[in-house]
């Protein structure tokens, strides 16, 4: 029996002996207050990161894109979550697919990058509402990113569902984050509520846990009001920026433990009808090297850009709405199609003067592919399928409402209304108070009448007799995604007047458009003779094989004006190639069907088709073509108070 009894006591004190081992295996990070370092794992750790947004990126070209980082050097991913992406309505939440953030963090753990993670609850990154979800705007006296008890409410509902999520993916529980900022920028935001602050920062420990390193970032001027004890105080600046200036500022809120730049911009985000941006190498490169040699940890924001497909794209105030276009290349290291640019080997070099650089040649640029031209065909116009973008029926109420009061969180609204006058001769036909969220296109018994744009056209002359119908699309651009970031509604904020009367008695249809497109195309509208210039909102499509090999591609729309575009029912994202400076949109490969499958490709023009309604898919994107000079030359004063490469503002 006594032989017996030996075993079973060794199974029941080994769990306990390992408890008692010295912890040499113990893994960590943590601040080395004296030595004004980083310690991983007890050894002196400085991180070079880049940014990379999985939400900007097909699932598929996840490992491609983080491979790609690890061997030009990084050895940290930085990424934010969006509320926005994971909870699309109170309650219903969201991680499959591109939205599946556990096997992201998995993919940056198998291309051996650690991670540093922004999850907001804003997070701005030029994404719709900063990340916040726009369902919030359905209490409209809701105060965002304050201690308001309605935000705090949503706000833990949604923390309280995320973080136990992460938290096994804490480097100290056997993952791969090392840290994890609380807020976003907050010293930017007017509010300054550090009520607000404190209450995150405790929800964040409760639920993280003492050990994990939490941080703030702000620009200079920010950290004031976006700094608060127990949370590590990290900056932000580019390459124009004064960094001694800068650094010594920070000093004043964390006077000791590492230098940390958490976004070192490697170029900038574009507006449409403004230049792409662009940042030299050697401005970047000596930016990277004079901070590396501090001994500072830096992140590059953007390593790698992306694309808002679809809707996702946000929008700044600058004196005016500013929508942000569909690429988010960000003149970055890796191109939006994931291609290495000569940015990355400059960079490449540099690091590798500072840590090891992973052995082994970076890909060579993805296959790309040209096809066409291609002849689009008329499908119809927008009103001939309205009974199918909205087939519950309109909602009707006595003045308009919003977006958010009809529950259509992007897209398009349809307004209409039936003029209970006649109007004989052309009259002023507007929306006080700027009220128009963000395009409107206005039609006539169907017939097109042209745009009334937020902070732009404020004013068309209409006619019409008793019982003509009059019809808005609303669209929306994308809401403000920084700094103010006030309560963005969209689609008609005012009642429409004509002439000197209040247009009432209004039917708002929130229309289904990407369901029209994956489920009910191809339909056709009324057989009729096509209109030699067709105008107004208008879908357009085609369907194309492909009859060599696959790869990446650009669809360019030229002498189309404005809209979207959907390939085999996937939204690419908005086009506005009469206002550039894109001209082109980014198509994955794995978009496509191969040899023997046909392609769908589906467009809703919203103002004017050409002559020749021909697309192409082109080998290299376009990206630095502004053609229509409206916005810059009305701002040419008020842009040139801005100097947006010098700005931070993620």
């Amino acid at each position: 029996m006594a032989c017996k009894k030996s075993p079973c006591l060794l199974s029941w004190l080994l769990p306990l002996l390992i408890l008692r081992l010295p912890q040499a295996d113990a893994r960590s990070f943590v601040v080395d207050w004296e030595q004004d370092r980083f310690l991983l794992d007890g050894v002196p750790f400085r991180y070079v990161s880049g940014s990379l947004h999985y939400f900007r990126v097909p699932r598929v070209l996840w490992a491609d894109r983080l491979f790609k980082m690890r061997l030009s050097g990084l050895n940290a991913v930085q990424l934010y979550v969006p509320w926005n992406y994971h909870e699309p309505q109170p309650g219903v939440y969201n991680f499959n697919g591109s939205r599946d953030l556990l096997a992201f963090l998995n993919e940056a753990a198998i291309a051996n990058l650690l991670v540093i993670l922004r999850p907001g609850p804003y997070i701005c990154a030029e994404w719709e509402m900063g990340g916040l979800p726009s369902w919030l705007l359905r209490k409209p006296k809701i105060h965002l990113r304050t201690s308001d008890p309605d935000f705090l409410a949503a706000v833990d509902s949604w923390l309280n569902v995320l973080l136990p999520k992460i938290y096994p993916f804490l480097y100290h529980n056997g993952g791969n984050i090392i840290s994890v900022q609380v807020e976003n920028e907050y010293g930017s935001y007017k509010a300054c509520d550090f009520s607000y602050m404190r209450h995150l920062a405790g929800l964040f420990r409760a639920l993280l846990g003492d050990e994990i390193l939490l941080f703030t970032t702000d620009g200079p001027e920010g950290l004031r009001c976006g700094s608060l004890p127990g949370l590590y105080a990290t900056v932000d600046f580019g390459p124009a920026d004064n960094m001694t200036k800068i650094f010594s500022l920070l000093r004043k809120y964390e006077p000791r433990g590492p230098l940390v730049n958490s976004e070192y911009y490697t170029g900038w985000l574009d507006y449409w009808g403004y230049n792409h941006s662009t940042r030299s190498i050697p401005s970047v490169t000596i930016g990277l090297e004079n901070m590396l040699k501090l001994g500072a940890s830096v992140n590059m924001y953007m390593f790698h850009g992306g694309t808002n497909f679809g809707y996702w794209n946000g929008a700044d105030d600058k004196g005016r709405f500013l929508p942000i276009t569909t690429s988010y290349d960000y003149d970055a290291p890796i191109s939006e199609a994931g291609d290495p640019m000569p940015k990355l080997f400059a960079l490449r070099n540099v690091i590798s003067k500072f840590q090891e650089i992973p052995l082994g040649p970076l890909p060579p640029p993805s296959r790309k592919m040209a096809l066409g031209p291609l002849t689009l065909h008329l499908d119809g116009g927008l009103l001939t399928f309205l009974d199918v973008l909205c087939p519950q029926g309109p909602i009707r109420s006595f003045l308009p409402m919003t977006f958010e009061a009809v529950k259509q969180d992007h897209g398009f609204v349809l307004y209409r209304t039936y003029l209970s006058f006649t109007v004989f001769e052309p009259t002023p036909f507007w929306v006080p108070n700027n009220g128009v969220h963000d395009r409107a296109y206005v039609m006539v018994d169907g017939v097109f009448q042209g745009v009334l744009e937020r902070n732009m056209k404020h004013e068309l002359f209409l006619m019409g007799e008793i019982g003509t119908q009059l019809d808005m699309l609303l669209e929306n651009m994308g809401r403000l995604s920084f700094g103010s970031n006030h309560s963005d509604f969209k689609g008609l904020l005012e009642p429409p007047v004509l002439g000197q009367t209040i247009l009432t008695q209004w039917m708002m249809f929130p229309l289904k458009i990407d369901n029209l497109v994956k489920w009910w195309f191809p339909l056709r509208g009324q057989k009729r003779k096509q209109p030699t210039a067709p105008s107004g909102p208008i879908f357009y499509s085609t369907t194309f094989p492909i009859l060599g090999s696959v790869g990446d591609t650009f669809l360019y729309l030229p002498g189309w004006t404005k809209g979207q575009v959907w390939i085999n029912g996937f939204n690419l994202g908005r086009y506005w190639t009469k206002q550039g400076p894109q001209q082109t949109l980014y198509v994955p490969r794995p978009l496509l069907f191969p040899k023997g499958g046909i392609n769908k490709i589906t467009l809703l023009e919203l103002e004017n088709v050409p002559p020749q309604p021909h697309i192409q898919f082109l080998d290299k994107p376009i990206l630095n073509s502004t053609l229509h000079r409206t916005h810059t030359d009305l701002l040419s004063d008020a842009q040139s108070a801005y100097q947006p490469m010098e700005l931070s503002g993620h």
